[in-house]
């Protein structure tokens, strides 16, 4: 079990930290005790109310902006939060875009558009990252992917491409860092309730969203925070290369099986197994 304070001392860097998950997750750490950056590429007033909370619990925090779909951004970034730390014990790899569009009608654009932020954007914050934990001789590496690696929604070719990129990607990063004393993990969460959902979908019932999971619940992005800080802590020191699902249970229900919560009407095994 870890204390309040699991985190006391360490320095810790989450892109894509304006709203959502990373938001949820850099303030997790900073409830541990760290010291963070939040990267912010549009929601600069969320990462900034997300740095003023923080001081206002006696944390330290800063809020840096920069355009993922630009490299030279996300080095100077990644540079700037370094020397704001005073180096850097976690990285947490949040940033990135969705997007929707059938498959025919997707425009290079677009295609570069999201591999550009979701993985060369990723790719080399990490190894500007990477540089200065392999100095310091120690270093966690967390990478956020989705359940979208694993499994089909339509319109979705590009998006499920990227994270199912960063599952690899996290898997062979791992095995390169962890001779460096630098661990590599990945979650991919399920559907985990945040701003940019809400503006879609304007009538949305939570609860009857909620009981088409196995929790019975929507996520949340707290849900996501104490997993990263599980995995950022020495407790996870055996875990290494892996990607961790944290879904609610969605990927367990096997398609067009029917509803999980009702008892199958059909027996199997009649005549073969006993006191059926």
């Amino acid at each position: 079990m870890q204390s309040p304070n699991s985190m006391s001392g360490k320095r810790v860097l989450v892109t894509g930290a304006g709203t959502g998950i990373g938001r949820g997750v850099a303030l997790a750490f900073a409830g541990a005790g760290a010291d963070v950056v939040l990267h912010y590429s549009h929601s600069g007033a969320g990462a900034q109310s997300a740095v003023e909370s923080i001081q206002a619990n006696g944390g330290r925090a800063a809020a840096m902006q920069a355009d993922f779909n630009d490299l030279a951004q996300v080095k100077q970034v990644c540079a700037q939060a370094i020397e704001f730390l005073g180096g850097i014990d976690v990285l947490v790899n949040n940033a990135g875009i969705t997007m929707n569009k059938p498959f025919l009608e997707v425009t290079p654009e677009q295609f570069d558009t999201l591999y550009q932020v979701n993985v060369r954007g990723m790719f080399f914050a990490t190894q500007a990252a990477a540089a200065s934990m392999v100095a310091q001789g120690q270093g966690v590496v967390i990478n956020l992917t989705s359940v979208h690696a694993y499994a089909g929604m339509t319109e979705h070719t590009v998006y499920a491409g990227t994270k199912a990129a960063i599952v690899a990607f996290t898997r062979v990063l791992a095995l390169e860092l962890a001779p460096k004393g630098i661990r590599v993990n990945a979650i991919a969460p399920g559907w985990i309730l945040v701003e940019n959902h809400l503006k879609v979908l304007t009538d949305l019932d939570r609860t009857a969203a909620g009981q088409t999971i196995p929790a019975g619940v929507i996520g949340e992005p707290a849900d996501i925070g104490h997993v990263a800080l599980f995995l950022a802590s020495d407790e996870a020191r055996y875990i290494v290369g892996q990607t961790v699902v944290v879904d609610g249970g969605q990927l367990a229900i096997m398609p067009l099986t029917g509803d999980f919560r009702e008892r199958r009407k059909e027996q199997w095994g009649q005549g073969y197994v006993p006191n059926l």
